[in-house]
């Protein structure tokens, strides 16, 4: 199968490009391909004739979205678009990663994906929007994964929260964490292996949330961490009112992962995946010597 893989350097982007190493894949990184460029996505597209598009770029960062709407719709939403269209195009089947982000967290139970989605912010808007341009393609899959964690891209780039913790806890320094906020933590390899059991397997087309089973606070997640690294937990316990960020947070944003495991591909606990991930020192730790 012949895969291209856009922001193939992200922390995702870097486990699906292991995950199909037996294939042909063309990992195209920032530098190499800005998806918001709908010239350059559909040349692209045209001239390697992929089987599979997966798209892992995205604009992440919550709190400047809020200030510069733009250029979160820019990457989040139209290039989106242009991605589904271009694969559509090819005939090629897309993958395209959404977010927690799209509800409001005002709930007390994982959400499914016929629940109605109602952003926070600016963000969360532009997810929205891009789950919707990704599935104009009747041949896409939209992922919502949350809370990512896995082994680090090769040079050594961004680490996602729980990686930050985890080299904060091996370090010995103070850990904050949100006490308050509920997620389903993803781990990436997992998301890697569910999409070519979706791909392969044939699955029904269209909106799954892919985290592993099961949810907890950040700080649950935390002591998780440190009790299975051997050290003790310096927390700094934080709660969505006191750390008075610029944009606000779901509360309670765990996914159900229930129609993925209806379509035969079940996910292990994040508790079990956390621990594979922390197991290997050079996988699931930064060094700090």
């Amino acid at each position: 199968m012949r895969v291209v893989i856009t922001g193939a350097r992200a922390l995702l982007g870097g486990a699906i490009a292991r995950e199909f190493a037996g294939d042909e894949v063309v990992a195209l990184d920032h530098a190499r391909l800005d998806v918001a460029d709908s010239g350059a996505v559909g040349s692209i597209i045209s001239a390697e004739r992929p089987q599979l598009v997966v798209n892992c770029a995205a604009y992440n960062d919550v709190d400047r979205a809020e200030d510069d709407p733009a250029l979160a719709l820019r990457t989040n939403a139209f290039a989106v678009l242009g991605l589904s269209r271009a694969a559509r195009a090819a005939g090629a089947t897309l993958v395209h990663f959404s977010s927690d982000f799209v509800f409001d967290g005002e709930t007390d139970r994982p959400y499914r994906e016929d629940d109605r989605a109602n952003p926070n912010g600016v963000y969360g808007a532009s997810k929205l929007l891009g789950d919707w341009f990704a599935l104009e393609n009747d041949r896409a899959y939209v992922l919502r994964v949350e809370s990512l964690f896995g082994p680090p891209a090769a040079d050594g780039g961004r680490r996602g929260s729980l990686g930050t913790i985890v080299d904060r806890i091996k370090r010995g320094e103070d850990v904050p964490v949100f006490t308050d906020r509920v997620v389903s933590p993803s781990y990436t390899p997992d998301i890697a292996r569910a999409i070519r059991a979706l791909v392969e397997g044939r699955a029904a087309a269209g909106l799954y949330h892919c985290v592993n089973s099961g949810h907890a606070t950040w700080a649950e997640i935390a002591q998780r961490a440190a009790s299975s690294i051997g050290v003790p937990l310096r927390m700094c316990p934080l709660t969505l009112e006191t750390a008075r960020l610029r944009a606000r947070r779901p509360r309670y944003c765990a996914l159900s992962n229930a129609k993925l495991a209806a379509a035969g591909i079940p996910m292990r606990p994040w508790a079990e995946a956390l621990d594979e991930f922390l197991r290997d020192p050079a996988q699931g730790t930064r060094r700090t010597s």
